[in-house]
């Protein structure tokens, strides 16, 4: 679909700003967290759709699951097959973007389907709900991890950026790593329903670091971050603010 936002030309960026700071240690953090409390105790078959450089698939191929990473950025994907790769771990790769799942992986289904950080990237993000569905097995999961349009305004809001507020404008720049569709959590949840997929878990990712002063971050260690990130990832008040939000689900 014309509209979608890759990232061939951004995958060292990616790797710095995304996954090499506090911001990318806390989110898998709680994606780990929440999946392995979640999962049954056996080898899983596991599709990772959008899978980047495959930080979290690799996680969980280290953990026994057979998995199939698809991502639409060659660059991309070559950097997960090189950690695949230096790690000893088979996997199976294919570059394809998401209108092409269907002709790549057929009547296939999956125990556990990913889908982090995709969604706001897509031209019509909700549309693309259905698909989610045909991949994931009876008692299958489907992780779902997108920007959080709350996040957004309640950012904007404390910075006194109102105008922005009131025209609603949340589009990043073109060309940056700002998410081009951030989510509004209401209308996702009622797509989800459409969809026949239910929503059974939900955390927060990055639920107070992203509001503090820069100044102020450097106050403590990396392990208190994630710590405490983690000890409020599920705060009735706290978790609806976070940068990223990490829904489990299952179909109905």
């Amino acid at each position: 679909m014309s509209g979608d936002r890759y990232f061939d030309e951004l995958s060292s960026r990616f790797a710095s700003k995304i996954y090499g700071s506090t911001k990318g240690a806390v989110r898998l953090a709680v994606l780990q967290r929440d999946l392995l409390e979640v999962l049954p105790k056996r080898p899983l078959r596991v599709l990772d759709i959008g899978a980047g450089q495959g930080h979290i698939a690799l996680w969980l191929a280290q953990q026994g699951h057979q998995l199939t990473l698809t991502e639409p950025s060659a660059a991309m994907l070559a950097e997960a097959e090189h950690a695949f790769a230096e790690a000893g771990l088979d996997a199976r790769f294919i570059q394809c973007p998401w209108q092409d799942l269907n002709q790549h992986l057929a009547s296939e289904r999956f125990d556990l389907v990913l889908c982090h950080a995709v969604l706001e990237w897509l031209a019509e993000p909700l549309t693309s709900l259905s698909t989610l569905h045909r991949f994931v097995s009876d008692d299958g999961w489907l992780s779902l991890a997108f920007y959080n349009q709350d996040a957004l305004r309640y950012r904007n809001l404390i910075k006194g950026n109102f105008r922005k507020v009131s025209k609603e404008h949340w589009r990043g720049e073109q060309g940056g790593l700002t998410p081009q569709q951030p989510i509004d959590p209401r209308l996702l949840e009622s797509a989800l329903t459409e969809a026949s997929l239910a929503v059974q878990a939900r955390s927060g990712i990055r639920v107070f670091f992203d509001y503090m002063p820069k100044q102020f971050q450097s106050h403590a260690s990396l392990e208190t971050y994630v710590e405490q990130e983690l000890a409020h990832s599920r705060h009735p008040t706290f978790a609806g603010l976070g940068r990223y939000l990490h829904w489990l689900c299952q179909r109905q």
